[in-house]
């Protein structure tokens, strides 16, 4: 998918030939164009007015069929749209649904010290199984079944379990449900804490988010209909052929006659090729969704939450004279979080050196009073 900004002007995008259909378009209205230039010379050398004008009962029969063959394109660009919308909605549905799923797991698992090790090799299982499911759902609805996606590394998992789901016709169903084994064998063995009313909800998560796979195949799996794109492509070429006659048997100029044949077409193929480039929206053209970019973006949320730092909330001092009164600010919170963190470590050294300060200052205050003791300091004689 194409990122981008319109500038300052608003246009500048606007000239960027990546991802654009406008080449495209050019290569079939140029040579409309072309041909009505011909035709307006023909017609001009060897008068072929009267033989090339479709009367009054010719423009209205046409107005019909540009009135159809409107309304199929723009018909076509409006569904080829919401497919590409409905994709985008659908995977980052996805998204939301597993991750909260695997969120929701780390948040019942048993605290204790005493079963450290237990939870961390879950932790890690559980870690790299919903990176192989999110990533094997977009393999299977990518367009073509791509394969090189980002993935944790499964080093240590059972090799046969892996060449089976790697021959299954649906991995992410295998997949999916060697997370659901998982999360029931770790709360029987009490690796997870929860009542099994909380634990429930981890299942219906994936469960909800398996369903929002198959809407999304849906896309990949029913194209636009066969009849309905051929019916266009077929009124695209009469539209072709019939506007250059037409033009050139109404236009005088000979150079304007090339010009509109030129726009016309081009206007009507740009909004045609637009339909066919959304379309299909899992693949790796630049229009198409950042499907692995979304992978990888998954990977890295999956890593973050390992860290302990977001599995559990921050220390709260609570100053009751500080805090009841929920003052609000308008900060920006990346920067104050920044400020505050740097003021943490300047009031720790600070803390540091006063405690240094303060030994050496003891120290001193039990050497004087030794001496004035008439004791002899440490290393020395009176």
């Amino acid at each position: 998918m194409i990122h981008y900004r319109a500038g300052k002007n608003g246009i500048c995008f606007a000239f960027s030939l990546r991802g654009s259909v406008l080449p495209k378009a050019c290569l079939t209205a140029v040579p409309g164009a072309l041909i009505a230039m011909l035709l307006h010379w023909f017609r001009t050398v060897y008068d072929f007015q009267a033989e090339m004008q479709a009367g009054a009962l010719g423009v209205t029969i046409l107005g019909g069929f540009w009135f159809i063959f409107g309304f199929l394109i723009v018909f076509r660009s409006q569904q080829a749209y919401s497919r590409w919308w409905e994709g985008g909605t659908l995977l980052m549905k996805l998204r939301g649904e597993w991750f909260n799923a695997f969120s929701n797991t780390l948040a019942f698992l048993d605290s204790g010290s005493d079963r450290k090790q237990e939870v961390l090799k879950f932790e890690h299982t559980l870690v790299r199984l919903y990176s192989l499911l999110y990533g094997s759902a977009i393999m299977q609805i990518s367009e073509g079944g791509e394969k090189a996606f980002q993935f944790m590394d499964v080093d240590g998992m059972d090799v046969a379990s892996l060449e089976y789901m790697k021959s299954a016709k649906d991995k992410p169903e295998i997949v999916l449900q060697w997370i659901q084994r998982l999360v029931y064998e770790a709360h029987e063995s009490k690796v997870i804490t929860a009542a099994p009313p909380l634990v429930a909800r981890v299942f219906n998560q994936l469960g909800r988010g398996i369903v929002v796979l198959n809407d999304a195949k849906k896309i990949n799996a029913l194209p636009i209909p066969f009849p309905l794109a051929q019916m266009i492509l077929m009124m695209l070429f009469l539209h072709w052929l019939i506007t250059a006659v037409l033009v050139a048997a109404s236009v005088d100029s000979f150079y304007w006659c090339g010009f509109i044949s030129f726009t016309v077409v081009f206007s009507f193929w740009s909004i045609h090729l637009i339909g066919e480039e959304l379309e299909q929206p899992f693949g790796d053209d630049a229009n198409d969704l950042p499907i692995r970019e979304m992978q990888r973006e998954m990977n890295t949320s999956l890593r973050e939450m390992l860290d302990m730092r977001a599995r559990y909330p921050p220390r709260f001092e609570f100053n009751s004279g500080q805090h009841m009164m929920l003052r609000t600010n308008t900060v920006d919170i990346v920067s104050h979080v920044e400020m505050m963190y740097e003021a943490s470590i300047y009031a720790s050294e600070s803390m540091a050196t006063r405690k240094s300060t303060e030994d050496a200052a003891s120290h001193m205050d039990s050497r004087t009073s030794g001496v004035a003791a008439g004791l002899p300091p440490a290393g020395g004689t009176l």
